[in-house]
């Protein structure tokens, strides 16, 4: 797909700014730090059954409500906090997709030494950018490893086709097609 500013970009770019901008400056582009991985972690969980659109348009709003996606902060909200979640018109009010938010920071900051380095531990070794949107995979054994561990551990609402998502969003893959002009360097793995 070809952009009025002429760059040539991945077919599921819509003509949205608020989502041209997340294909350009973040999807696909590594990302680290606990914080910031729990954030992406539960926007792919909100996202599922949705557009990530609806997500996109969401988001400050979300990061609001959870403040910041700070993981201690989180894992220590009470059924209140809950409550005033399920309650807030401005975000995706799912009780399941909210609780496993709040459970999934509980788990990270009791039991996870190190988040970044267990989510980054299964990014593929080489990846090779897709010609079409045929070639790109919705699960990959990494995910399903991926998916399969965190379920080990406690986690909720995440699967090989959410944890895959994930990976897509934080880098860990570079699914931008071969002829889409953002080019992630592989050094930034």
């Amino acid at each position: 797909m070809t952009d009025p500013d002429q760059r040539s970009r991945c077919p599921w770019v819509d003509e949205s700014t608020l989502y041209r901008d997340y294909h350009d400056f973040e999807w696909g582009r590594p990302l680290h730090g606990r914080d910031a991985l729990y954030e992406r972690l539960c926007l792919e969980a909100f996202q599922s059954g949705l557009s990530w659109l609806t997500i996109l348009r969401k988001r400050e709003a979300l990061r609001a409500a959870f403040d910041g996606f700070d993981v201690d902060r989180v894992a220590a909200y009470g059924a209140s906090d809950v409550d005033r979640l399920l309650n807030n018109p401005a975000i995706v009010r799912n009780s399941a997709k909210i609780n496993a938010c709040v459970h999934n920071a509980r788990i990270i900051a009791e039991s996870v030494a190190d988040f970044d380095e267990l989510l980054w531990s299964f990014a593929p070794r080489s990846v090779t950018r897709p010609r079409t949107v045929a070639e790109v995979p919705a699960i990959t054994a990494e995910s399903t490893a991926m998916a399969s561990e965190l379920k080990r551990r406690g986690f909720k609402f995440i699967g090989p086709t959410t944890a895959y998502a994930l990976m897509q969003a934080v880098g860990m893959v570079d699914d931008h097609l071969a002829d889409c002009w953002v080019a992630v360097p592989a050094t930034s793995r």
